[in-house]
This record gives structure tokens, sequence and C-alpha cells, in this order.
């Protein structure tokens, strides 16, 4: 099984000084830790209430959402109880790219009631990503979406995958991407395994873009950068190159993303015990 992190609100201390980033009094520390619900969702698919329930007695106490996954078929209210009922938080959701375009209203007023900070969308679709102006478009709708959900409390954010680095005429699309929408209104979610698979440098990306980071995906890669696996079996280590120490992400809200090819939730302590020690 693979163990990938996520992390929010590292970029509140990333944004304050230069690489590498160390822990500063003024950075945000948020004392949490929780698990990213991509990682158990063929449980969720199958019984969504008592895996939210296997997870929190673990001592989990934020779980991040999968609207993309239509939430595995519960309305927002039935999640909304279920998550009230384990004493669960969800401050964040991944979305699918058509949400921005249809209904982000309603969209954000569910955010709103599920105690959402931020919507993020993974990625777009093949047919919707083809050019440099069509990754133009979608920076420019999400500067929209995005004011709309700042007036709501909510930030509009974008996850990278390996093969938004691929150069097209001449141009690689994440950057313009990431250059082209407003800081005051879109926030960035940075892979840091994804975008060494896809050719990048974690480090240097963070250097170029550090303010628009504020979410993360922490997980290591084999040598070759073909695939992901297991924190600290890899090559990648991202918060040891980045001068970081792995308890220090304990003290932010961390989420556990991690691959379904093994037993339920038999192996989501060990990231925990990876960043804690």
């Amino acid at each position: 099984m693979h163990r990938r992190t996520f992390v929010h609100a590292l970029g509140a201390s990333l944004a304050s000084g230069s690489l590498p980033f160390r822990v500063t009094r003024s950075a945000r520390r948020l004392n949490r830790i929780g698990l990213e619900l991509y990682s158990v969702r063929d449980a969720m698919g199958r019984d969504p209430e008592r895996t939210l329930g296997a997870v929190r007695a673990m001592g989990y106490s934020d779980v991040e959402l999968l609207w993309s996954f239509g939430n595995f078929g519960r309305t927002p209210e039935q999640v909304r109880a279920a998550l009230d009922k384990e004493g669960l938080r969800a401050p964040s959701a991944h979305v699918s790219p058509a949400a921005v375009l249809v209904g982000w209203e309603r969209s954000l007023a569910i955010a709103q009631r599920l105690g959402h900070e931020y919507l993020i969308v993974p990625s777009f679709s093949a047919d919707t990503a083809r050019s440099l102006d069509d990754w133009r478009e979608w920076a420019d709708r999400f500067n929209t979406a995005g004011a709309a959900a700042r007036r709501a409390g909510i930030w509009l954010a974008f996850h990278n995958e390996p093969d938004h680095l691929k150069p097209i005429d001449g141009t690689v699309p994440y950057d313009l991407f990431v250059e082209r929408t407003d800081p005051a209104v879109v926030r960035h979610q940075l892979d840091v395994g994804n975008l060494a698979m896809g050719g990048g440098d974690p480090l240097a990306y963070l250097e170029r873009y550090r303010n628009r980071y504020w979410s993360f995906h922490i997980k290591d890669v084999v040598k070759d950068r073909s695939r992901d696996t297991e924190l600290g079996t890899g090559t990648l280590d991202f918060l040891r190159r980045a001068g970081g120490r792995r308890a220090s992400a304990r003290q932010r809200a961390t989420k556990l993303r991690l691959s379904e090819d093994a037993g339920v939730l038999d192996h989501v302590p060990f990231a925990a015990d990876y960043l804690g020690s």
C-alpha cells in the first residue's frame, strides 16, 4: 500500500520565507490529522457510515470528501449527519471541474453547510485541456468562480497531475494556469509526487510559486519516477529535502492519502507514525 500524505495550510509558512522552509511562530498550526477519503474509496462505496466510524476510531478528526464520487450516494444532509455523529470535520472536498461551470453558487452553499474551507478541482478532462487557449479559459473561469467562492468564505483550488507539465507549443500548461489565476481568489494544491512523476522539481516549484500553495499531497516516488510508493521508501523524501522535520507536519492539518490495493484501513496509521517520527 502506498502512503501518500496530504497536508493543508503549510503554505502559510512557505509564503513568509525562502526555501528550505522552517516552521516559524507565524505559521498556522492546526494540530490535527485527517484522512483523504480517496484512500478508502472502495470501503466508502460499500458502507460510508461504518468506514467513517472506523476512521474516527483511529483518532482522525478530519476527512476530505469526494464530491467527484457523488459522496458515495449520500445527500449533503446525510453526510453532515454522519460527520456530526462521529465528531469529524471536513475542511475540504475534491469536486469535478463541471462544478465550477454549472451550479457553482449551489455548490458553495453546500460547502458552507458541510464546513468546507476548500473546494479543490483535481484535474481537467483531456478534451477540455488540449490547447493553451483551453488552459487560459479555465484560468479565467477559475478567477470568476474563485471570486464568488471568496464571497462565500470558501477557497477554490486546483490540484496538479503529471501530464500537466507536458509542454504544449513549447509552454508548460500548468505554469501558464498558475500564473494566470488570481492569487486573491484561487489557491493551489501541490502534489509533490505527481509533479516529480511529470518531470518537475517540487522544491523549484515551491520556490517559484511559494505563495500560491496552501495544500499539499506529500508522497514518495520510485527511482525512475514512474509511480508513487510508500512514504520513506522512495527517492523523493520531500519533507527532509525541503528542510522541514516530519514532526512539524503533525502540527498542521494533515490528511493521509493511500491506495486501495490492501485491506480497508489496515495501513492508515503508518503514515501518521512516519510524519511523527
